[in-house]
């Protein structure tokens, strides 16, 4: 009886750690959550000096996830877009970006990576879209601006400046908080496997890579292979 009413309380908690946080910016008292909840819980509070900013070409830039203070200085900086690769949410850091973009004029796109799987192709070829129709003056950005954002660099050099695979994927680096010795390292480990291909099939577009032979799930099953986990 008292195991299975502790297992019952644990079940709620677990359940209550995983509920999404909705936040009603309408309101001073909604407001306040979602500030305090993107500065300590989305931990906005480490992103107030570090950026984790770089421009990819002029006018083309990674970073992490900008706070409305950042995105009314990516407005006066000239930045017409802001590609999110967060996904869509009711969050604090979503409510956030979508007012303060709005506010200043800014388009912002959503896309949904992720740092420690293999996203669908129909994302990754969905980003190159983006590059190909997007003119400078965007910043592309996830959470923490190191995995996710590494990868979608790297992409951005192949697909945009054809720079060379051992430039692009410098991307995915210590520098920018990537630890590829992690779950992170899926995201090497697709350029990885882009680049096996390449060694027998010849040199071919990042694109053509993504539409013929990506497959997340293989990708995904070498991955671990290699790790020696299941």
């Amino acid at each position: 009886m008292f195991e299975k009413l502790v297992s019952e309380i644990s079940g709620k908690l677990r359940a209550r750690r995983k509920r999404p946080r909705h936040f009603d910016l309408s309101t001073a008292e909604g407001r306040r959550a979602a500030m305090r909840h993107f500065n300590w819980t989305d931990h906005g509070i480490l992103r107030v000096f570090w950026t984790n900013t770089e421009a990819l070409a002029p006018g083309v830039y990674r970073a992490n996830q900008p706070s409305p203070k950042r995105i009314a200085q990516y407005a006066k900086m000239g930045i017409h877009t802001i590609l999110s690769l967060r996904g869509t949410s009711r969050s604090s850091h979503a409510l956030l970006e979508e007012e303060s973009c709005a506010k200043h004029g800014i388009r912002l796109i959503t896309l949904e990576l992720s740092a420690r799987s293999a996203a669908p192709r129909s994302e990754l070829l969905a980003l190159l879209d983006h590059f190909d129709t997007l003119k400078p003056g965007y910043v592309i950005h996830c959470k923490s601006g190191a995995d996710r954002t590494g990868l979608a660099a790297a992409f951005y050099l192949l697909h945009v400046q054809n720079r060379p695979l051992e430039e692009a994927r410098k991307h995915l680096a210590l520098r920018y908080v990537h630890l590829h010795w992690t779950k992170a390292g899926i995201l090497d480990h697709i350029l990885d496997c882009y680049a096996a291909d390449m060694r027998k099939q010849g040199d071919m577009p990042l694109r053509q890579w993504l539409a013929q032979h990506y497959d997340p799930d293989e990708i995904t099953r070498s991955f671990h292979a290699k790790r020696g986990t299941a």
